[in-house]
């Protein structure tokens, strides 16, 4: 069990989202809002992999960037 303390503003909040009946209760409220932080997180992270694949993908198209074979790699590492 855990007991938090919001605080009046945060308070009034959960009050206004049961009141709105979005939520039954206090618990209830918390669990949504957690799990929608959990996917903000998610999505974020997934952003940031897009980004660096859209990035990648530039520098592959422009030239910047070399891809080389798995066999390029083993004759240079002599694997």
């Amino acid at each position: 069990m855990v007991n938090i303390n919001l605080g009046a503003p945060y308070e009034a909040i959960i009050k206004r989202i049961i009141e709105k009946e979005y939520a039954g209760n206090q618990t209830e409220v918390i669990r949504q809002a957690l799990v929608e932080y959990e996917n903000k997180i998610q999505d974020d992270e997934a952003e940031v992999i897009n980004r660096f694949i859209e990035d990648r993908r530039r520098k592959i198209n422009s030239g910047e960037l070399k891809l080389i074979s798995a066999e390029e790699i083993k004759k240079k590492y002599k694997l």
